[in-house]
């Protein structure tokens, strides 16, 4: 039987993969269709998917930001363990979170990715975040990491207009 730490490092290296999951698709396919085309083909299935997995969300639409802030950022110690979330704001207009940290991110750097493919996977993996998000009836966007910034991800979620 796995120990509790055991199932958080098999969680911590699902996600890893992915992430490395996520860089060889881009990679063949930026060979295969350019850089651009590559980035908005992965964008939109991944976007795709974050629709699915949003209606979890739909909810709290479309303006029950602190029922959001809740759900979405305190919804596991898994989630705060593995993004570090800082709650920047919440209140009628906005939901402002930072992420800390992200495995995905992690891999790639581990890997020891160009930063600027990391900076440009992040955008393409961003994507299922502004799925979740708009798919539950929220307006979204997304800054994402760039070389030498602190930390991860900034989510900014408002009530849908």
């Amino acid at each position: 039987m796995s120990t509790e730490q055991e199932l958080r490092e098999k969680l911590l290296g699902a996600y890893k993969h992915r992430g490395m999951i996520y860089w060889h698709i881009f990679d063949e396919l930026r060979s295969e269709i350019g850089e651009e085309r590559a980035k908005a083909v992965l964008m939109r299935a991944i976007r795709a998917r974050g629709c699915v997995t949003g209606q979890k969300f739909a909810q709290y639409a479309p303006d029950d930001l602190e029922g959001l802030r809740d759900a979405f950022v305190f919804s596991s110690d898994e989630h705060e363990r593995l993004f570090h979330p800082e709650v920047e704001r919440c209140d009628a207009e906005e939901l402002t979170v930072k992420h800390g940290s992200c495995p995905l991110k992690d891999a790639w750097l581990e890997a020891g990715l160009d930063p600027d493919d990391v900076a440009t996977l992040c955008e393409i993996a961003a994507a299922v975040d502004t799925g979740t998000f708009e798919g539950a009836g929220f307006d979204f966007h997304c800054t994402t990491w760039k070389p030498n910034a602190d930390g991860c991800c900034h989510l900014h979620i408002r009530p849908k207009r």
